[in-house]
Parts: C-alpha cells; structure tokens; sequence
C-alpha cells in the first residue's frame, strides 16, 4: 500500500513551520491506511522536534473509531490530548480515508493546550515577539437545531479567545464545519453576519476585518449540526491584512457570506497567506459552468491562483491544499485533469492536494478548494 505524504517546512530564526498532508494513494481496509498515515506524521514530526499545533482527519463516520484508535496507539507521547477535528464525509476513490492534514511548529518552547471546562480543544504557542491561539472543534450540541447551535459555537469561540485578551479581530482564519450545508446555508450566513456585525468585525465604520473562512458540508463525527476551527494571532496585534476581492471574484459579502477571499498575517515562521473556500462563482456570485465539472475546476483552481497573486505568493509557496468534490465522479475528472494542469502551469503544479468527497454550499457547485501559502522569505 502507499501514501501520499507530502512535507513543507518553512523557518525562521524563531521557529519552524511544518504543513503535512496525508491521503491514501489506493484503496485498502482503514486500519492499514491509518496506520501507514499516522506513522508517517510521526516520523516527520520526531524528526524535526515538532508539535501540532491543528489536525484534521477527513473520513466516513463508519471509519473514525478505527482512525482514533490507530491514531492513539502510532503517535504515543507526541499526542497531547487535544483531539484533531473530525470530519465526516463521502467515500472517495481510495476508501474511507480521505486524509490528514497536519500544522506543526519546531521552536524553543512548545504549545500550551488549552483547557476549557474539561475540554481540551486548542493551543497556544509563545514565540519571542509573537504569540497565537488555535481552536478546534468547537461546537455546542446541547442548543437544540443548526441554527442555535451555530449562534452557540461563534459565542463559545469569542468566549474562548476573550480568555486569552483577544476576539474575532485577531483571527485571519475559520473553518465552518456544516452538517447538511444545503438545508441551512443561508440560515447560517445570517447568524454569522449578525454574529460579526456584532462584535464589530462588519458595517459602518468598520475596515471590514472578516477572517478568510471555508464553510463546507463536512460534518463534525460527534454528530453535531457544526463545529469551527480557527487559528488566533494574540501577538502582535493588528497584523493581518484582508483581500475582499481578487481577480472576477468580488466581496463574499455582497451576496450574504461574511469572509474574506484571503488573508495574510504574521505567522511563527513568516507571513502566511489563507486563502478562503474558493469554487467556480463570477464577479457578480453566479455560480459558472453549470454542469460542467471540468470547467468548474479549472475555474476555481484560476479564482484561487488569482488570489494568490494579489497575496504576491506564487504556486510554489502554497503549503496546504483541500479540494472538494461533491461526488465520486467529479473527483475523477479532478484526478483525471491534474497531469493536464501540472503541464500547462510554468514549472506545474505541485500542490500538496487533499481530495474530500462532500456537499459543497450551493447545489450546482460541484468543487471547492482551499490553499494555505508561505511566501518563502524568512521572517
């Protein structure tokens, strides 16, 4: 059996970053994948003296038992307790295993884990100068439909970062995991808007300061409506930039999604580019290539290089890739297109790619991606 398990370091003389990305490059039981995915992980981070800082695992429900106990037994003391998000979706290709994604950071000090009435669900990470939050995995099941539950998670989350002398002005970047997306999007967008309306993040007078986002239909495995990830820049305050628009893309937030299509902040090891979910939409939100699963994938990877460029980061600089795709079959023109794009791009495409079988937030779209990038100059 073989992994793909692709490793990017980027350092500084305050520390190391490290992105994985994990899949499985052919099908075979869960248990054999995830031992060979995790043993992976560990060995690159053993190697470098590394930490996580986040995790995901993108699976089918039936496989996420197996994933956790593997998970658990490979990684031995490098587990801290703080548990990866848990992502429920499709089966894909190559099983149930989508894959793992992995940040890491190698400095002098290590990650604190946070613990919030009994639940260890994030870290914090103190590097000379800089200090930053992640969270992951935060939900509220006990609040009755999606919508309470959503309204519930944004406020656990602002609790949270209060906590450590921060709110949602300090975090460049979300992940919104929606159960069923398509029943409840724009539920969702309203609760969300109001939420960043509140808190000041949008409206009058306001810089407009909406973290880039992904909100995808990947349900959280405890079986909640939601969960959200994000990551927080506590130190230095002030240091993100946002981009509402880029390329034929104009503000998510003219048509109800209160994101930005990226931001860049000051990361341990240097600048970091997030770029937000991205798929096949126009300047004015249309949805393009209706039907046509090849052009909306060519489509979006161009929206996505697009912001890119307006960040001044080049393919090479990208450290973290999701695709989704709403089906099997989209997948496989996915697949099938990749060794075309690798030969029309100028030195070609070498993204470290995730592929996710999933529900993406409109019925006509049938894919999505996500990017993180380094800029490769030391911090």
């Amino acid at each position: 059996m073989t992994v793909n398990l692709d490793s990017r370091s980027i350092e500084s003389r305050a520390a190391t970053e490290i992105y994985i990305s994990a899949a499985p490059g052919e099908n075979a039981p869960p248990q054999d994948q995830a031992q060979e995915i995790f043993s992976g992980i560990r060995d690159i981070l053993r190697s470098k003296r590394a930490s996580i800082l986040q995790e995901r695992v993108f699976a089918t429900q039936a496989a996420m038992k197996d994933i956790c106990r593997v998970r658990s037994r490979v990684y031995g003391d490098i587990d801290d307790g703080v548990a990866p998000s848990l992502l429920v979706g499709k089966e894909g290709t190559v099983g149930p295993i989508a894959g793992v994604q992995v940040h890491a950071v190698s400095s002098n000090s290590r990650p604190e884990v946070i613990d919030l009435q009994g639940n260890l669900c994030g870290r914090i990470l103190r590097v000379p100068g800089r200090a930053y939050l992640t969270l992951s995995g935060i939900s509220d099941q006990q609040r009755g439909q999606a919508t309470t539950q959503a309204q519930a998670m944004m406020e656990k989350a602002e609790a949270a970062l209060r906590q450590f002398g921060a709110d949602f002005l300090s975090v460049p970047r979300t992940w919104m995991w929606l159960k069923d997306i398509l029943s409840w999007y724009d539920q969702f967008n309203h609760v969300r808007t109001k939420f960043f309306t509140g808190w000041g993040l949008i409206g009058a007078g306001t810089r407009q300061s909406m973290p880039a986002s992904t909100g995808i239909g990947l349900g959280p495995a405890d079986g909640g409506d939601c969960a959200m990830d994000l990551m927080a820049v506590l130190e230095p305050t002030d240091c993100t930039h946002y981009l509402q628009a880029a390329g034929k893309q104009h503000c998510a937030l003219e048509y109800g999604s209160a994101f930005s299509r990226a931001a860049r902040s000051v990361m341990p090891a240097g600048e970091t580019v997030f770029v937000s979910g991205t798929a096949s939409i126009n300047a004015s939100g249309a949805t393009t290539h209706i039907g046509d699963a090849l052009g909306q994938i060519n489509t979006t990877i161009e929206n996505v290089r697009a912001v890119l460029r307006d960040m001044h980061c080049s393919d090479r600089d990208v450290v973290q890739v999701v695709a989704y795709c709403k089906t099997t079959e989209v997948e496989k023109v996915f697949n099938a297109s990749k060794g075309a794009l690798a030969r029309q791009t100028v030195g070609g495409l070498a993204w470290p790619w995730v592929t996710v079988i999933c529900d993406i937030c409109r019925p006509d779209l049938l894919f999505e991606i996500e990017a993180t990038a380094m800029p490769r100059q030391s911090a």
